[in-house]
């Protein structure tokens, strides 16, 4: 099914008269923020390959990410929830906080957010959960996409502040490399040490 705007036409069509599209990057890692961001689009908004930003290469992204904030008639705002936030009250929940925060940042507060995954329990604004809604929803597509390359900027800056680590390669995911520099090295600041990867090494150097 390809990546439209059906689901916020029909919203619009119910008297929606603001909808936006809400995701989130960075909720597997084991070091750096999840980021969220939150985009409303025109309705007139057309795109040939704006779609999910897991399908999308590095350059293409980095690409409609310029696209997109560029574009005046595009409304957007993005959050992080860093490690800390994140070890305290777990990654799903931190998650949940800094996607409202993403929307509360908004110029026009939406009359309805179509949140990529499933109903947020308690969220402060109008939802609606989408599975699969970054492959289906251009909203939700264009707040992956940014979401993701703010992610990845920030990740190359720590590459920088805390090299040896790989984080310009993995970005803190748990891939091979990253994992056998954090044996070799032990957690940096940015780890998060509620993650089980992480945790262990914290315990076995206590």
């Amino acid at each position: 099914m390809a990546c439209t705007l059906s689901l916020e036409t029909e919203l619009w069509d119910d008297g929606y008269a603001w909808v936006a599209g809400v995701d989130e990057a960075g909720r597997g890692p084991l070091a750096g923020p999840v980021t969220t961001a939150v985009v409303i689009l025109p309705r007139d908004f057309e795109h040939a390959v704006l779609t999910d930003s897991k399908k999308l290469t590095p350059k293409v992204r980095e690409r409609l990410y310029e696209e997109l904030t560029a574009n005046e008639q595009i409304r957007w705002a993005s959050d992080q929830a860093d490690e800390r936030e994140i070890d305290r009250i777990n990654i799903l929940k931190a998650t949940h906080a800094s996607m409202a925060r993403s929307v509360a940042k908004l110029s026009k507060v939406p009359d309805m957010v179509l949140i990529d995954g499933l109903d947020v329990p308690g969220f402060p604004f109008p939802q609606k959960g989408v599975v699969k809604g970054d492959s289906l929803s251009l909203s939700i597509a264009a707040a992956s996409i940014i979401a993701k390359v703010e992610r990845d900027r920030l990740m190359l800056k720590m590459a920088e502040t805390y090299p040896g680590y790989g984080f310009d390669q993995h970005k803190g995911y748990p891939t091979k490399m990253h994992l056998e520099r954090l044996q070799e090295l032990g957690p940096c600041p940015i780890h998060r040490q509620s993650f089980g990867p992480v945790s262990q090494l914290t315990l076995n150097l206590d």
